[in-house]
């Protein structure tokens, strides 16, 4: 049975509220929550894009129970790997034992704003691999340097460290970052349940590592309301292909939303307040070896969505 978590959206929420729904997560009783890192929101009506490691610090201050990741950052171009080494040991140090650092290889969205390209997928895995030999090098302590094909680091120590390292939790959604995942990760992030990722990334080394899904649902008082606010706010989730990491603009994500309809977010996300719809939706996560889903709630509504969960749904899985 699954453990369930929450969904800190940075793309449509200010870093106040990110922070108040933390802490209300808590109290609800979700396990663990994870927070978007981006620079620019997905389309500009979502209206938000706070700096993610600013608002763990408040997080860690708020909370005590939380488990608390990035889902995800990118440590290939926007950042250099070394400033994330230094970034998830302070986080890590705040919150000793709940600090997950998840990574992935970006979007162009949020990587071109530095103007150093976007490079094609295969590159990008290989600085993905090349990025976690760096973070987990500076985790060692001590004076380190590191010369690769993609980073350089030059006599550099981060001095606060905590107790024990954090997981690194690689995000994949397809066989050859599955196999990465295995074979360089603590863990498993993915926004879809397919049984062919998790086997992937158990048989390059992830057996026995944990696997965490993110489900996208949108819960309102009535269907019809939760359709028309998850096609305002969140059209990107029916988007197929790889345009989620190829655009490099909000308003190019919102051209290609003008192709998506009410009907096609009914199909993406889990929409409306009928409980049996989100449990069947997170059991088909467990059913494809995920053993922990977090949910991503569309919309300002989350006091509701936060009530409605704790009465209808998560004690299905406790």
């Amino acid at each position: 049975m699954p453990t369930i978590g929450y969904a800190l959206s940075s793309e449509e929420h200010g870093p106040t509220d990110l922070v108040r729904y933390a802490r209300q997560a808590e109290e609800a009783g979700f396990t663990h929550a994870f927070i978007s890192d981006h620079y620019h929101p997905w389309i500009d009506r979502q209206g938000q894009s706070p700096f993610a490691w600013t608002v763990l610090g408040a997080i860690a201050q708020v909370t005590s129970r939380l488990r608390v990741g990035t889902g995800v950052t990118c440590p290939l171009i926007r950042y250099h790997p070394a400033i994330i080494a230094q970034a998830a040991a302070t986080a890590a140090a705040m919150m000793p034992g709940r600090f997950m650092l998840g990574v992935g290889t970006g979007e162009n969205l949020n990587e071109h704003i530095v103007g150093y390209g976007w490079p094609p997928a295969h590159a990008r895995l290989e600085m993905l691999d090349e990025a976690l030999q760096v973070i987990r090098l500076l985790w060692q302590g001590g004076s380190q340097s590191y010369e690769g094909q993609y980073y350089t680091v030059h006599q550099a120590r981060v001095y606060t460290l905590p107790d024990q390292p954090p997981p690194i939790l690689v995000a994949a959604s397809g066989s050859q970052s599955a196999r990465l995942a295995g074979r360089l990760g603590d863990g498993l992030i993915s926004t879809a349940p397919k049984a062919e990722l998790v086997h992937e990334f158990d048989a390059a080394g992830g057996a026995g590592k944990p696997r965490y899904g993110q489900l996208h649902v949108c819960w309102a008082p009535d269907e019809a309301t939760a359709r028309r606010m998850g096609r305002e706010l969140w059209p990107t989730a029916a988007l197929k292909g790889e345009l989620g990491q190829e655009l490099p603009l909000p308003r190019h994500y919102e051209q290609a939303a003008q192709l998506v309809d009410e009907d096609d977010i009914a199909q993406a996300l889990v929409c409306g307040p009928d409980p049996e719809r989100h449990i069947a939706a997170i059991q088909q996560f467990a059913d494809a070896g995920y053993d922990h889903v977090y949910i991503h709630q569309v919309g300002p509504d989350q006091e509701g969505f936060f009530r409605f969960y704790q009465r209808e749904v998560l004690p299905r899985f406790q």
